[in-house]
């Protein structure tokens, strides 16, 4: 099987690493061949090449290979939100809330929730246990429709003594 994506030139420095160190791992770890050009292609086996495409996919929406790797974890998934379609105005707007005054809203985000969060371009990405990426997706639709802060980590408050 083979996949192709399409991630950021600024991310494929990052996605090959130091001698390509970070690509050869991946590629150790998951029995798969990784080629970056213009795209990034990735063969293999099929599991191989689904988790491969996972880890370089989050590499390219700003996570660190470290915090990427996670998703070799089956109980770890990535979600993507898209911000594409909202205008200059609203998206600027819609990361500041997100990220909040000196990152402390993506850090309560990312406690409450277990998760790891990057804001990168148009997209807020997530990495997480399935239940805990479902939560954060949550705090983070709530907080781009409009909801206040302080009604978001209600929310993440209560869920979370619900987990417990």
């Amino acid at each position: 099987m083979i996949e192709i994506i399409k991630i950021p030139d600024k991310r494929k420095a990052v996605l090959i690493g130091k001698k390509g160190g970070v690509r050869k791992r991946i590629e150790e770890l998951l029995n798969v061949k990784i080629n970056v050009g213009d795209d990034v292609s990735i063969d293999g086996d099929v599991i191989g090449v689904l988790k491969a495409k996972d880890i370089v996919m989050a590499i390219g929406r700003g996570f660190s290979p470290d915090k990427a790797l996670a998703l070799l974890d089956e109980d770890y998934r990535l979600e993507i939100v898209s911000l594409s379609g909202k205008n200059k105005n609203a998206l600027k707007r819609i990361i500041a809330r997100v990220i909040g005054r000196k990152g402390t809203a993506k850090k309560k985000i990312e406690i409450y929730t277990h998760t790891n969060i990057s804001v990168y371009g148009k997209t807020i990405a997530m990495i997480g246990k399935w239940d805990n990426v479902e939560r954060a997706r949550k705090a983070i639709d709530m907080l781009v429709d409009g909801k206040t802060h302080q009604y978001v980590f209600s929310y993440l408050k209560r869920s979370s003594r619900e987990i417990e």
